[in-house]
């Protein structure tokens, strides 16, 4: 794979709007080892090898362990996330499959049960930054650390 556009060095400045944003998603009322899961979950499902390289080993600094990372694909038969994390990764997963999942009613009570109305805005702007990044890296197709290295080595 190679990189169609940096988009970055494209456009500056929706590069900063786009910083900005998830500045204010790290300062906000959601806590950082939650926002990574849900960063990771929705990696994973917009299959964005980028942003799960960046998360993982952001998760992993911040202590999360390999074995919650391994399975979060499969959070909901798994008893090792809190009801607050399973509520917020319903709600990842409703907003990333937003054509799908309509962001159901069940979802949201599920949401309003383990989260303030202000964590309710902040996750969900977590979420849809998140989606953005997703969409600009896999879009433009962002060449992750690993493939750079491995081009350089077998160049």
């Amino acid at each position: 794979m190679s990189e169609r556009l940096n988009f970055a060095a494209a456009a500056p400045e929706a590069y900063k709007a786009m910083f900005g944003v998830s500045q204010y998603v790290a300062q906000s009322s959601i806590e950082h080892s939650l926002a990574e899961l849900v960063k990771i979950r929705a990696s994973q499902i917009n299959g964005c090898a980028n942003c799960l390289h960046m998360h993982t080993a952001d998760a992993r600094k911040a202590g999360e362990s390999e074995e919650r990372i391994y399975l979060l694909s499969a959070w909901r038969e798994s008893m090792l996330y809190t009801p607050r994390e399973k509520a917020a990764l319903a709600w990842t997963e409703a907003l990333t499959l937003l054509p799908q999942s309509g962001a159901s009613d069940a979802d949201y009570a599920l949401l309003a049960e383990h989260f303030s109305p202000r964590e309710q805005v902040d996750l969900t702007l977590a979420i849809s930054a998140i989606n953005s990044w997703n969409r600009l890296a896999v879009g433009f197709r962002t060449v992750h650390p690993n493939e750079k290295k491995a081009a350089r080595a077998a160049a």
